[in-house]
């Protein structure tokens, strides 16, 4: 029912920002949590950040915390993941993914969405 296209992935220094965008199609973007993982080569899939349908729950995971701002545009259907300070630990392909009325308790588990994008490699040299 919903569409995620991610982009703004891409090769930066350590130290340097990123900032990634998920845009949505399809339904009414402002019916779906939605939140950001990641997975590095060889490891598993990594929760990163999210936010509720309505934005009143915003979380981060412990690694970025600080570094990393999650912000929600439902006027233009866009979840934005602004990344300062990247380190070479943040290299991974990051996914934007949405669930349709995950409960705040859920938000961070992978298996409460629906909808997954494509994903886009974000790579922080030394």
């Amino acid at each position: 029912q919903v569409q995620l296209v991610e982009s703004g992935g891409g090769l930066v220094q350590a130290g340097g920002s990123l900032i990634l965008s998920c845009a949505a199609s399809g339904r009414t973007f402002s019916n779906y949590a939605v939140a950001w993982f990641r997975q590095a080569p060889g490891k598993e899939r990594e929760y990163v950040s999210g936010t509720s349908r309505t934005g009143g729950y915003i979380y981060y995971s412990d690694s970025v915390r600080g570094r990393f701002t999650l912000s929600r545009d439902n006027a233009k259907s866009t979840v934005n993941l602004r990344m300062n300070t990247l380190k070479p630990e943040d290299t991974a392909v990051y996914y934007c993914a949405a669930g349709r009325g995950v409960i705040t308790s859920n938000l961070r588990n992978s298996a409460a969405y629906d909808y997954w994008g494509q994903g886009t490699q974000v790579t922080v040299s030394s």
